[in-house]
């Protein structure tokens, strides 16, 4: 009988894994992937996107049809359960998958629970194929007239939205609309001083208000409106609240730790089920919790790659060393970014420049793996 590797979620943390599908078949083990899209979009890149700088296939990897060309099977369906003692994955379509090694990049989500999540122009920035919607319908808006856009939020997918949302305006030459940022107490409050006053700064000059009044109670169609009971009007809303992981591991009654992600130690393994793993945003990495940002991810592939193989073939595993401080580099729209690494703070067209870099980089390397 094949052994049976089931990957959920072809995000960042599983892009070497997916680059080296056909090594898991030559030694005949059967591969399944599980994702709710045929693409992979490249978070970093998504206000990008929004703002028009990158169009949608720049900035995403063909998860199909790299798994199909090297052998595996791709299955589009999302994951709603587990069942770790029988060893069976259930999808929502109602198919069941039995496994013997699992590993979940199943991503995150952005909790939605003071907005009315069937709002028409109400958006969560993920998944990130939704901006892509969203940036079309804000073209047509601001063609038509001028116009409130609100992002809820205060951390740096809102900073990211807001300059992105202002450059799109300003490249199809329409209405500039009123952008505000309902930040709840402290708008970037992990941050130090030096970012959030470059942020403050630009963003003044640009028309973008800022709004540090307290937090937001209800979301609805027109109206933002905070505990203190202040309403501000709108036309177009982003919730931007932070992100949590998968829902799934709740569901499945698998060890979590106090975000609600996957418990892993330190080999990205399942603190009570040794066949399972995880990486990027749904896990919790119990040695050393870490920011939920992609530069983990990213690290993390060439770990799971090794692990994954290992224990289908009994062999030893190797541990995830985090790394160093990473480079965190912003992109405010207009072609303007702001760079931390360690100390070092600067802003300006240079750090958009270096980011642009780093990113189209790593994308194409993984976009290559679909002509090979």
């Amino acid at each position: 009988m094949r052994k049976h590797l089931i990957l959920v979620g072809g995000g960042h943390a599983h892009m070497v894994v997916l680059e080296n599908i056909s090594r898991f078949v030559e030694k005949g083990i059967k591969v399944t992937v599980i994702a709710p899209s045929f693409h992979h979009y490249y978070s970093g890149m998504g206000p990008g996107m929004l703002g028009n700088t990158y169009a949608p296939e720049q900035i995403r990897f063909d998860t199909r049809k790299v798994v199909i060309g090297q052998g595996g099977i791709f299955v589009k369906d999302w994951v709603v359960r587990i069942d770790p003692d029988k060893k069976q994955v259930f999808t929502q379509s109602g198919q069941q998958f039995a496994y013997d090694a699992l590993s979940f990049n199943a991503g995150s989500y952005v909790p939605m629970a003071s907005a009315l999540e069937s709002g028409e122009n109400i958006y969560a920035v993920k998944p990130i194929e939704r901006l892509m919607e969203a940036s079309n319908k804000l073209k047509t808006l601001f063609l038509e007239r001028a116009s409130t856009v609100s992002i809820v939020g205060g951390g740096p997918s809102s900073a990211e939205v807001a300059g992105n949302v202002w450059q799109l305006a300003r490249k199809i030459k329409g209405n500039q609309p009123k952008i505000l940022i309902f930040a709840g107490k402290k708008f970037m409050a992990r941050f130090p001083e030096s970012i959030r006053q470059r942020i403050f700064s630009l963003f003044h000059k640009r028309g973008i208000e800022i709004i540090e009044k307290g937090y937001v109670k209800a979301v609805t169609q027109n109206k933002i409106t905070l505990e203190t009971g202040e309403a501000f009007d709108t036309d177009f809303v982003f919730m931007a609240l932070g992100v949590k992981p998968s829902v799934l591991f709740e569901a499945s009654g698998l060890p979590m730790g106090p975000d609600k992600g996957l418990r892993v130690n330190p080999y990205l393994q399942s603190v009570a089920y040794p066949e399972i793993f995880g990486g990027g945003d749904c896990i919790y990495f119990e040695s050393k919790p870490l920011d939920k940002v992609g530069v983990y991810a990213v690290r993390q592939n060439p770990i799971l790659l090794h692990n994954l193989m290992a224990v289908l073939e009994g062999k030893d595993l190797e541990p995830f060393d985090p790394g160093p401080d990473y480079l965190l580099i912003f992109n405010l729209g207009g072609k303007i970014g702001l760079l931390r690494k360690n100390n070092l703070v600067f802003g300006g067209r240079l750090a958009f420049v270096i980011k642009d870099y780093i990113d189209k980089k790593f994308i194409r390397r993984f976009q290559a793996i679909e002509k090979s």
